[in-house]
């Protein structure tokens, strides 16, 4: 007798396998949606109502009392149900995000359609219908369409987390672009916890296709819908070499989609060595940066390379980026000078650290000791002084810290520029700003009478190059704005805006930075070296794109204005009326020429070093005094 073969078991399903069956079902229906959902809530308000008259009557007389033309009633109140819930945009909801916005909104059809219904039937004389049934039914339906929402969301929850292997909420990621950066990205995140459901690209060769066995899912105006097939939860941009402007209007569409956009690292970043898969956060230097301006690379390694560089304020954040910026040009010695001991330390270590071969030297000093000052310069010698350190807060200076502000800013950077002169240094570059340019507040005045004195120091002390670099407000500094609005973000809001109109010139560190390195090596004696920034940009602009970006909207996280501060204008300017400028070799480099009164600086500074101490308002009216264009504001 023939043995019959033994039968083979149907190969096991992989652990899993049946939840990705119900997450692939779910990404089918989702395009019926809105559909689906008319029909659930139709279901659940003929189950309430059925349910309602259970509790009212009872299990023995629940159906047998009922009138014959109740099914009519029942129709028209689902009819009724329907149209509140289309008209409050209730199934274009999306369920597993479910809130107590969309509870709220629940309510309100509840309310409305009870209320329309239970009028309908006492007008219609179909008194059979239980008024007790009428009333009790809106709330029991309340009860159950908030809870099939909850009960689904909670199942989505729970399969997202079995599907990812993790106790965290489910990170799913539509990707735009589908270069080589999304091939690495694919290859590194996925390790992460992330899964990334589908790649976007313009290019019309890529549809189709499928790179790291990710779908390229089509172009980018197909975001929104995609990302809400889908289920995205993050948004992430892999496009690091586009133009910094055509980038910019990427993020800008991510943004509109409601979720959280996060961005490979740029080309920059990636040069200096950051992982394409370390995703970060849209930084406003992302939306707000513009292309770098190309720089006379060898002149400055020229003029750089080989000398004693000495930096003032050196920990802060302008001063920290100008010692990053230099050590690349290979001084001999790079000497710190900065109060803070703290910051300090770590500018100084991040230096050995990146670069191990240049002799750096930290130094705690303040530029308001002039003694102090006299001994180090005549000890270490440096050829090249870039003076940073400053007091920059405009609220914090304008009353209790007015006479600090003017002995830092203004006094200071008179008595470095003063032992830079005696000491034969080459070039002294002043670190300065807009707010200098017809003044409201004290620190810009300090920081113009700064100017002043640097100028009167160039018409007299011929034998070092003295001159100022000028330009806006530098992302991410300390006291800007950014660092504030991303706290604000992360506690929930509001954000704060001074004043709906108030405009700002906006640069990166990095790129002021470069500029002042720029200005030291081709700059002349006596002038002041402005940016041509473009266009200012809208604060409340700015507010709204960093909570867009954030994946929040308005309703979520508002913005409030909460009026002008101490010294503070709508408007900053980069050069006065009286201002010629000038254009140089270097794009977007122009030059002002400032020419001061004449007996203005020694007046000025005289004064300063008499005294100990001076009240808010006589620095005021001394400032007014020696810069006929301040006008101190009063809001």
């Amino acid at each position: 007798m023939s043995r019959l073969p033994p039968s083979v078991p149907p190969p096991a399903e992989p652990p899993g396998g049946w939840l990705l069956r119900v997450e692939a079902l779910l990404t089918r229906l989702r395009p019926a949606r809105t559909a689906l959902s008319l029909l659930i809530d139709a279901l659940v308000v003929a189950f309430t109502w059925q349910a309602t008259y259970l509790f009212r009557l009872g299990f023995d007389d629940w159906f047998a009392l009922r009138p014959s033309y109740d099914p009519l009633v029942l129709l028209g109140i689902v009819i009724v149900y329907a149209a509140a819930g289309v008209a409050l945009g209730v199934p274009r909801a999306v369920w597993r995000f479910i809130g107590f916005g969309e509870v709220q909104r629940l309510a309100l059809v509840c309310l409305v359609a009870g209320a329309v219904s239970a009028s309908a039937v006492q007008m219609a004389g179909l008194y059979a219908t239980p008024r007790a049934v009428l009333a009790l039914h809106p709330l029991m339906t309340l009860f159950g369409l908030a809870g099939v929402r909850i009960a689904y969301r909670m199942f989505y929850e729970h399969l997202r987390m079995r599907l990812s292997g993790r106790g965290g909420a489910a990170r799913r990621a539509i990707v735009l672009g589908a270069g080589d950066a999304a091939r690495l990205l694919i290859a590194g995140i996925q390790h992460q916890g992330w899964t990334v459901v589908g790649l976007l690209d313009d290019d019309a060769a890529k549809q189709g296709s499928r790179i790291g066995n990710v779908p390229v899912l089509g172009r980018l105006d197909r975001l929104r819908a995609l990302a809400e097939l889908h289920g995205a939860s993050h948004v992430i941009v892999a496009m690091p070499s586009l133009r910094r402007e055509i980038r910019r209007k990427v993020f800008e569409q991510a943004a509109a989609v409601g979720l959280p956009v996060l961005t490979v690292p740029s080309e920059a970043e990636l040069r200096e060595g950051a992982a394409v898969s370390r995703v970060r956060d849209i930084e406003p230097e992302d939306l707000l940066g513009r292309e770098p301006v190309l720089l006379d690379e060898a002149g400055i390694a020229e003029g750089v390379g080989g000398k004693v560089v000495l930096v003032t304020g050196a920990g802060g954040s302008i001063g920290s980026e100008l010692c990053r910026q230099l050590a690349r040009y290979g001084p001999a010695r790079l000497l710190l000078l900065e109060l803070s001991e703290f910051n300090l330390y770590a500018i100084s270590e991040e230096l050995a650290e990146r670069f191990p071969h240049l002799a750096v030297e930290p130094l705690i000093g303040d530029v308001r000791d002039l003694d102090g000052l006299r001994r180090l310069w005549a000890a270490r010698q440096p050829q090249i002084v870039f003076h940073a350190a400053a007091y920059k807060h405009v609220p914090l200076m304008e009353e209790a810290n007015a006479w600090q502000a003017l002995r830092n800013n203004t006094l200071g950077t008179w008595q470095a520029g003063r032992v830079s002169a005696e000491q034969g240094v080459e070039r002294f570059v002043l670190i300065s700003t807009d707010k200098a340019v017809n003044p409201t507040n004290v620190m810009g005045a300090s920081k113009r009478a700064a100017e002043i004195a640097l100028a009167h120091l160039a018409a007299t002390e011929p034998g070092t190059q003295f001159m100022a670099v000028r330009f806006g407000n530098v992302l991410g500094s300390s006291g800007s704005v950014i660092p504030k609005f991303k706290a604000q973000i992360a506690r929930g809001g509001p954000v704060t805006v001074t004043h709906p109109d108030i405009t700002r010139y906006f640069m990166t560190i990095p790129e002021a930075a470069r500029l002042v390195v720029q200005a030291a090596v081709l700059g002349e004696s006596g002038r002041v070296y402005v940016l041509d920034m473009g266009e200012p940009v809208k604060i409340v602009d700015l507010a709204r794109e960093m909570i867009r970006l954030a994946g929040h909207s308005l309703e979520e996280i508002p913005i409030a204005f909460s009026g002008l501060r101490p010294g503070e204008k709508l408007y900053e300017e980069l050069l006065a009326d009286a201002d010629a400028t000038l254009p140089t070799a270097i794009e977007r480099l122009l030059v002002a020429r400032i020419a001061p009164p004449a007996e203005a600086a020694p007046a000025l500074l005289d004064w300063i070093q008499a005294r100990d101490s001076a009240s808010p308002a006589e620095v005021r009216a001394l400032l007014a005094r020696v810069i006929p264009e301040y006008r101190p504001a009063r809001h």
